[in-house]
């Protein structure tokens, strides 16, 4: 299985970078990732991108407020589930400021809310990325989730 991390923006503080490429060498260990970037713009041309850069057969979670919020287990038993059913792609998808197109959200397999709190783009993909890693562990029996 390979994940697939769009998002807006590039990582520019570099403490959230350091943290962004220590999970994201962490997750690396249990299943290849990819990042693609996607220049800043308006919500519409934004949405666009993101299509653009989208695999015909990847399984789409787009990262939403108002999507279904899952507990650490939850995920975890979500990850397997995609492993079992042979998904080979998940792509994750965190949009810009003002949120995702309607495209990009019809588009969606799964819409996920990271928390009813609002994070900004930088932690919000740390957060994901810890939270995949964390899901992994669990599947493992690694203490790590401890």
């Amino acid at each position: 299985m390979r994940l697939r991390f769009i998002w807006v923006g590039k990582t520019k503080d570099k403490h959230w970078r350091a943290l962004q490429d220590e999970y994201l060498q962490r997750l690396s260990h249990f299943v290849r990732c990819e990042i693609v970037e996607i220049r800043d713009g308006d919500k519409k041309t934004e949405g666009e991108r993101i299509l653009e850069k989208l695999n015909q057969n990847t399984f789409a979670c787009v990262l939403d407020v108002t999507g279904q919020c899952l507990s650490s287990t939850d995920l975890a038993k979500k990850f397997e589930n995609w492993q079992n059913k042979g998904t080979k792609e998940i792509s994750f998808i965190i949009g810009g400021a003002d949120g995702t197109s309607s495209e990009v959200a019809e588009r969606a397999d799964l819409r996920l809310s990271l928390s009813f709190l609002t994070f900004t783009h930088e932690m919000a993909r740390v957060v994901l990325l810890e939270q995949l890693y964390r899901a992994c562990t669990i599947l493992k029996g690694f203490p790590y989730q401890r």
